[in-house]
């Protein structure tokens, strides 16, 4: 007999039932429905994005192939394609935005998803801001219209470099700036910001300042000031000149009264000066720069984000619909990422996902197969308490 569930059923243990109702039942989710239950629907939306199904035709039938496997999992049979297509355009996705912040918050206080790669002296929060842009049909997704003949919906990430996973998530539309996340932030005091030169905000940059908040970021081109210090350059390094600095102009001066601190880094692989804007006084020019250089994290997120989970290509256009199946595969992350940080060999991310995906419905031992995902299967008979029942012409003599 089989002594393990597969492993798609051991994983969703990291969700608990108990606490997935609370919340479907704090968001009505289920009101009125007939039958099919939140869990199934997320259960379907997790598969589409372990699995990879490019369409509902393949989530819908992908699970039906699974047919007595399904029990393990707690659904009882595969979702129809109208049901779940229905349920990801009227259920609240507010439901999966909360049930990934309460899974974010217990796996990180519980076992931890990870840790800093780069080991800075400072014992100050690192975070790092930015937003991907989603391209959509503007024909089938016309509530997301970006341009004139494109669609599109942008994610924006505060991305904390403690386990290199969201502290902060907004979805908007396309044409929403940047900057309007970065206006929605609540920090704490100390924390350092690494962002690109989009966010140049120097209202932001000022009320950042006095409440206690250091960024690094990329100054502007055209961007006037006067200098008011200049600062020794550390030798044998990469920075050219590290200054204090005033904002200049009517306007910029009016929003950013502070002394800030212009630092200029060359870019040894490209060939070129890379000039960092700061309002932090005291760490080194090199620090600074090594600040800046780990803002490349968030870049690595969007790009696993993209290529191992089912955020190009939609299986609904109603934005409700949309923003269920990205805040799933935010979910989807979170529990590969739980995965990669437990598991004791060598292999990237990608291996782990790729290996995940074929499979998912293998009965083996979690843990066991985090560890030797090559070994052989487990036995499917047991033994153990098994009575010797002794039959004629089974090794017997028999009476003629």
């Amino acid at each position: 007999m089989v002594q393990q569930a597969s492993l798609f059923s051991q994983l969703l243990r990291q969700v608990p039932r108990n606490e997935f109702d609370q919340l479907v039942r704090a968001h009505q989710a289920e009101k009125g429905a007939k039958g099919f239950t939140c869990w199934t629907q997320l259960v379907a939306m997790l598969f589409c994005h372990l699995g990879r199904a490019d369409s509902l035709r393949e989530i819908c039938n992908g699970l039906a192939c699974c047919v007595g496997k399904l029990v393990h999992v707690g659904i009882g049979v595969a979702p129809k394609r109208s049901t779940l297509s229905y349920a990801n355009a009227h259920r609240p996705a507010a439901l999966f935005e909360d049930l990934f912040w309460k899974l974010a918050t217990r796996l990180r206080s519980r076992e931890g998803l990870g840790q800093r790669k780069s080991k800075f002296r400072f014992k100050n929060k690192l975070l790092s801001l930015d937003s991907t842009t989603i391209s959509l049909c503007l024909s089938m997704f016309p509530w997301a219209r970006f341009r004139r003949a494109k669609g599109g919906v942008k994610v924006h990430v505060l991305l904390d470099h403690d386990d290199y996973m969201p502290s902060y998530v907004l979805l908007t539309e396309a044409r929403r700036h940047d900057r309007v996340g970065a206006r929605l932030l609540n920090l704490n005091p100390g924390s350092i910001v690494a962002m690109d030169r989009a966010y140049n905000d120097y209202q932001l940059f000022a009320d950042w300042t006095a409440g206690g908040i250091h960024f690094v970021t990329r100054l502007k081109a055209n961007a006037d000031y006067d200098v008011v210090e200049h600062r020794r350059v550390p030798e044998k390094r990469s920075i050219r000149a590290d200054q204090v600095i005033r904002l200049m102009g009517v306007t910029a001066e009016k929003k950013c009264p502070h002394d800030l601190r212009r630092v200029v880094v060359w870019d040894e692989v490209n060939q070129r000066e890379i000039v960092l804007l700061t309002n932090h006084l005291d760490f080194g020019a090199t620090t600074i720069a090594d600040i800046y250089k780990d803002r490349w994290a968030i870049e690595l997120f969007f790009k696993t984000l993209k290529q191992h989970l089912k955020v190009k290509t939609f299986v609904g256009t109603s934005e409700n619909a949309l923003r269920i199946q990205i805040w799933t595969a935010l979910i989807t992350l979170l529990l590969l990422k739980w995965l990669h940080f437990r598991s004791h060999l060598s292999w990237s991310f990608s291996n782990l996902a790729a290996m995940l995906r074929l499979n998912l419905f293998t009965y083996r031992d979690l843990m066991a197969w985090l560890k030797e995902p090559f070994g052989p299967p487990p036995d499917l008979e047991t033994t153990a308490g098994q009575l010797h029942l002794p039959l004629p012409g089974f090794g017997q003599p028999q009476n003629v």
